[in-house]
């Protein structure tokens, strides 16, 4: 790990941090949340937010209930998600996973991050972002989510590294509890969807304040 880099994304961290104050996270259980990780893949979160409500009208969010249920009721629920028939297996293969080696989300609890990580990389169709995602967000988990938005972010402030090797400095730099970790991504997501998403670098702060 460069001293550079983590000084660059030190700095980072402090100017959106600044620029955004705390962000309020929605109040989803920790079933909702992991099944909400699955449905925002490809799609806008307001298409997600309408799935989840489906899927609550239907008795179905939760993994024990997706778990049990016929996947073209889960499919009819997320359509609005795109890519629904994916998504519905992979949420299949997520709720099974979770009771067949936990016995639901609760016997989480007790397990190591590290093996939890382990245990969500091998569901189809999950990958680093979603895992970290399902572990700092609904386990509430010091695992930091390397998504789009930070990498474009961090190699505009000229930081080389890239997933592992980034998701290894952000940890190294921030204070190690869930909620800074939350906030820092949090963060992230919103400047890269008001700057970034929209090609506003001419007024980029973290350009023009030279991190």
């Amino acid at each position: 790990m460069s001293e550079s880099s983590s000084v660059r994304i030190e700095r980072l961290i402090r100017l959106i941090a600044d620029h955004y104050g705390e962000i309020p996270w929605w109040p989803g259980d920790t079933d909702e949340v992991m099944i909400g990780a699955i449905l925002t893949q490809q799609t806008r979160w307001e298409n997600v937010e309408s799935a989840l409500t489906n899927l609550k009208k239907k008795g179905l969010c939760s993994l024990d209930s997706i778990f049990s249920a016929d996947i073209r009721e889960i499919e009819d629920a997320i359509r609005c998600t795109g890519f629904y028939r994916v998504k519905a297996r992979r949420l299949k293969s997520l709720a099974t996973h979770v009771m067949e080696m936990h016995g639901g989300t609760g016997g989480m609890a007790d397990k190591p991050t590290g093996q939890l990580r382990h245990g969500l990389l091998q569901v189809q169709g999950i990958g680093d972002e979603t895992a970290d995602s399902i572990l700092c967000y609904g386990l509430l988990r010091t695992s930091f989510i390397i998504d789009a938005y930070t990498e474009r972010m961090v190699h505009c402030i000229g930081v080389p590294e890239r997933r592992g090797a980034l998701k290894s400095i952000f940890e190294g730099v921030l204070h190690n509890d869930n909620q800074t970790y939350r906030q820092a991504h949090a963060h992230i997501v919103e400047y890269g969807k008001e700057f970034c998403g929209k090609k506003r670098c001419s007024e980029c702060i973290l350009v023009s304040s030279n991190v």
